[in-house]
């Protein structure tokens, strides 16, 4: 039996019936079907006795027709896991399984791999017990394609690890591991409010990446955690595409907050659609109640110990986020380019920013691109602000957890492919394809090496040399990769997307496998590890700057509200009075997106 590759199913079974000539081959498929192809395009099956193999390594003939037919085999059965070698594959599931109650996890509690069938419970169990009895820390590496599960799946791990942790530590300190173990555990909830959005491919896709950092003592209690964050897609807040949503707590706030709350944000009366920010988007997830979700959110601000000011001052900034983007510009006259708000705006934008922000002359869209630019800036400072607020929580010793045993899980936005990919799929991509270069590296190479340390006959791969060509057509300064042109055009004052575009076409187009033009639209098509993608260019100078305005940000670092002032402490100045701030403008550091990452 062989293996062919069909469009529809991916591969259909069949036998060879007639051996033709240039090595081409007749195939009897199973489907009824008789198929003309090359010999060397047909994979060899396994027996029937393979079917639904829990390690993949074990398979007489390992090419891509068996490995599909295996992990679908298994799906059907609802196993959704399944080991390959070192690895653990997983597939979602798209629905509820009743495979990670307690119960689950007293199964695999300090059992081997052997023992039990494949679940991510078996490795999050390998990875405590190897802190635990070797003393090393550990990593988990969760990646995957947008949907594949993987933010889920690394919850499912931190569940384990909070669970098997507090079964360990000594009876005295069991009430306050737990009350650790719940804190870590209720973090998720307010991270994906604040950094999860709907997406075409995923009604629940983490616009950020994160790695988690799970703290024990070297007897296997959990002492803390600690959160870092990169990349939040803050061009989400003011921009969606069609079918998907902006980050889920405006959503929430809308639907779920009391009237007093509301009235207290001046948002009483006001649903999704009235707001310039979500109003184009869907309004709702099937399956999922926003009310739900937002009583969650309380209740886990509760559990982390935030003070209902706390929670006021970072929900105010959520409201304020809103508001601005529903203030309209118009020119003051036919004659005048300078712009002014509109009747019905000049209240709000007081509400919101209480005091003038300049009295330099500009036309509505300048503006509107700066009102843009702020409310990016607030809901990106504020994101970081409470993943700071959560790690002070977490941090039981107070000494930023330096000295401790770590199991670290890393959770990033999974390689993208849409109908139309911008900027954000470029910078998610390319961090999928470094990522993989370096778990290439990593789990081959290095394996490889050993081999040869043992001389044991092997034949050298270099399994991350593919990915370096466009990676180096991205990121390389010299030549002149596409981040360094971008960056470039950025402070260019007559570039254009357009003219981006074409400068990145000179300079790649037919000189490197990796790069073409793109032939229905403005911008160009890369090949990455995952699949060749094409990115549309509309946009991206606007996306790539970060031009919020000195005098804009050191007026909000001398706010009356405490919690705005502290988000842009770091731009404020000593001695700075409120008339000095309006009546001075100081040219600060530009800094592309690509130049701060």
């Amino acid at each position: 039996m062989f293996g062919l590759k069909d469009p529809q199913t991916a591969f259909v079974k069949g036998w060879i019936v007639e051996e033709l000539e240039n090595n081409h081959i007749l195939v009897q498929c199973d489907d009824g079907s008789q198929r003309e192809v090359d010999a060397e395009t047909v994979d060899k099956v396994n027996p029937a006795k393979f079917d639904k193999a829990n390690d993949m390594a074990e398979l007489t003939h390992l090419n891509e027709a068996s490995v599909v037919h295996n992990l679908h085999m298994r799906y059907q059965a609802d196993l959704i896991y399944t080991y390959s070698g070192l690895f653990l594959v997983t597939i979602n599931p798209y629905c509820s399984l009743p495979i990670y109650t307690n119960e689950y996890i007293n199964m695999y509690k300090g059992q081997s791999r052997e023992e039990t069938k494949p679940h991510i419970f078996a490795m999050a169990d390998e990875a405590f017990r190897n802190l635990v009895e070797e003393g090393e820390n550990q990593s988990i590496l969760v990646t995957g394609e947008s949907g594949a599960g993987k933010t889920e799946n690394t919850k499912k791990v931190i569940q384990y690890l909070a669970a098997v942790a507090n079964s360990e530590s000594p009876v005295k300190n069991k009430l306050q591991h737990s009350t650790l173990s719940q804190q870590i555990l209720r973090a998720n909830p307010i991270l994906e409010a604040f950094g999860n959005a709907q997406t075409v491919r995923n009604h629940n896709s983490s616009r950020f990446g994160k790695f988690i950092r799970i703290e024990f003592t070297r007897n296997g209690s959990i002492a803390g955690a600690f959160i870092d964050w990169y990349l939040l897609e803050k061009s989400r807040v003011v921009r969606l595409n069609a079918h998907e949503r902006n980050y889920h707590i405006f959503y929430q706030l809308l639907k779920g907050a009391d009237p007093t709350l509301k009235q207290e944000f001046l948002i009483e009366g006001l649903d999704v659609e009235d707001f310039a920010y979500t109003r184009d988007g869907h309004d709702t997830i099937v399956g999922v109640s926003d009310r739900d979700e937002w009583n969650s959110l309380v209740e886990a601000f509760n559990v982390m110990g935030f003070s209902e000011d706390n929670q006021m001052s970072i929900l105010r900034t959520v409201a304020a986020v809103l508001h601005l983007g529903n203030i309209t510009v118009v020119k003051e006259s036919r004659s005048a380019d300078q712009a002014r708000l509109a009747p019905e705006a000049r209240a709000q934008a007081e509400r919101v920013c209480w005091k003038r922000m300049g009295r330099k002359g500009a036309d509505p869209e300048q503006v509107l691109l700066a009102i843009d630019s702020l409310a990016k800036g607030i809901y990106e400072r504020g994101f970081g602000d409470l993943v700071t607020r959560i790690n002070r929580q977490l941090d039981r010793t107070g000494m930023g957890l330096d000295d401790s045993h770590f199991i670290g899980v890393l959770d990033i936005a999974g390689f993208e492919i849409f109908e139309e990919n911008s900027f954000e799929q470029l910078c998610i991509n390319y961090t999928n394809e470094k990522l993989q270069q370096f778990f290439n590296h990593h789990m081959f190479v290095l394996e490889q090496e050993e081999y040869a340390r043992e001389k044991i006959e092997w034949k050298f791969i270099d399994f991350g040399h593919d990915l370096q060509p466009t990676i180096d057509l991205i990121e390389l300064p010299n030549p002149i990769g596409i981040f360094s042109c971008l960056d470039e055009d950025c402070v260019m004052p007559k570039a254009t997307d357009k003219s981006f575009t074409e400068k990145l076409h000179s300079l790649w187009d037919r000189k490197t496998p990796k790069y073409r033009a793109s032939r229905l639209g403005q911008g160009f098509m890369l090949t990455h590890y995952a699949a060749e993608v094409e990115y549309s260019t509309e946009g991206w100078l606007e996306k790539n700057k970060d031009p919020m305005n000195d005098n804009i940000t050191r007026l909000l670092a001398a706010s009356s509200d405490p919690h705005v002032a502290n988000l842009f402490s770091d731009c404020s100045e000593a001695g700075d009075d409120s008339g000095a701030i309006r009546s001075r403008v100081k040219k600060g550091l530009f800094r592309t997106v690509a130049q701060r990452h």
